[in-house]
């Protein structure tokens, strides 16, 4: 081998970039230092001072990196955890007891616990080690036997798993990572369902599925984020080729509205109605005072009255009793708006980073002047680009 490739060989190790932010990577470093903290604690007051139990197992630190640093990866979700650390636990007890000799057992207990998290769909890298110290802990954690898995393993991950989801929420960051939480909800609107043409650009979902499937190893990576990160390259592609567009080019105009004042009853009609998932709410004089989606009124039952009584006097009563929803107690009125000369390329990053799904697009005087969505947005991109190769033909 020649110096130069020896030293291109050595350059390949080089690491790619990190891209995360220091404010994410700060809050990442305060997330682990209280999960940790939180589950040393726990340990403390269940079982007490006194306890020959560890209060700590060196596991639970890599598994805080994946939780608080790297929410996102399908190895840092809840179910990985927990049933990767148990099923693990109860592996690495079971060869400790099979096989007298450490090093046979500690290498078959993590083979059957990486074969047991792959069946179970549960693996996470930090049970390995579970398993090793269930055979590598010493005669403290051998006396514990299957006791281990309960005591300290289940509490522990259940301790640090709990202080991942209470701190990922105060902190504004999604976590569980679950990719179709707002499935329902993308590329629709008040433009109603995606136009002809705008859904046959791009790879669809069981194409990507196909190609992953076909490379036959596990990737770290979310089949949901995957398809959102080729989905925002498409549209950054075409924004490119198309940057003269503007929201006006490509908003839907014949926007569905309602006021503060509208039932939420009424709102519901609406929405199923005109098949669209939010409608913007506007005062007097058309400016946007909020949004009101689907997810509104059903996570907040605003469109139906409780279960009905069955007897009917009872049910007059009630009927007579209980308030009708509006929509101004129940939208949202932390609104992004966008107006209509605004370059489309300016909502790349609003729609792929900001989990906007709807922006009310306003006109000059402030005043609602329609809608746009991501379907709206690659549809337009679309028509641009067969006007253009229509006009080169």
């Amino acid at each position: 081998m020649s110096r130069s490739a020896l030293a291109r060989w050595f350059v390949s190790f080089t690491p790619s970039p990190v891209s995360v932010r220091w404010q994410e990577r700060l809050r990442s470093c305060i997330g682990a230092l209280i999960g940790i903290a939180v589950t040393g604690i726990s340990m403390h007051v269940l079982l007490g001072p006194d306890t020959r139990i560890p209060l700590l197992v060196a596991p639970m630190g890599a598994s805080a990196v994946l939780l608080f640093a790297v929410p996102a990866s399908p190895l840092a979700q809840p179910w990985s955890i927990i049933g990767g650390n148990l099923v693990s636990a109860t592996v690495g007890v079971a060869c400790a007891g099979w096989l007298a000799d450490p090093v046979s057992a500690a290498a078959l207990a993590v083979a059957l616990a990486i074969s047991a998290m792959f069946a179970l769909r549960c693996v996470h890298p930090p049970s390995g080690a579970v398993a090793l110290t269930a055979v590598l802990g010493g005669p403290a954690v051998h006396a514990l036997g299957f006791r281990f898995v309960l005591e300290p393993i289940a509490i522990q991950s259940a301790a640090l798993l709990a202080s991942a989801l209470v701190y990922h929420a105060v902190t504004g960051h999604r976590y569980p990572h679950a990719g179709r939480q707002h499935a329902d909800d993308k590329g629709a609107g008040n433009a109603g369902a995606v136009r002809p043409g705008a859904a046959n650009t791009g790879i669809t979902r069981a194409e990507l599925e196909a190609l992953v499937k076909r490379r036959g190893e596990l990737l770290d990576i979310d089949h949901d984020d995957l398809e959102s990160l080729l989905h925002e390259a498409q549209m950054l592609a075409y924004a490119r080729s198309a940057s003269e567009l503007t929201c006006a080019d490509v908003m839907s105009r014949n926007v569905v509205s309602v006021s503060r004042g509208t039932r939420a009853a009424a709102a519901w009609s609406l929405l199923r109605r005109h098949q669209v998932k939010a409608l913007p709410v506007t005062d007097d004089t058309q400016h946007v005072v909020g949004i009101v989606t689907r997810a509104n009124l059903v996570e907040k039952r605003a469109f139906g009255l409780p279960s009905r009584p069955k007897l009917p006097l009872v049910r007059w009563f009630k009927r007579s009793t209980v308030p009708a929803p509006v929509v101004g107690e129940l939208m949202t009125t932390a609104v992004c708006t966008v107006n209509v000369g605004t370059p489309i390329s300016e909502l790349i990053p609003i729609f792929a980073n900001s989990g906007h799904h709807h922006i009310p697009v306003l006109d000059t005087y402030q005043r609602l002047a329609g809608m746009i969505t991501q379907a709206d947005l690659i549809s337009g991109l679309y028509r641009q680009e067969q006007a253009k190769a229509r006009r080169a033909a």
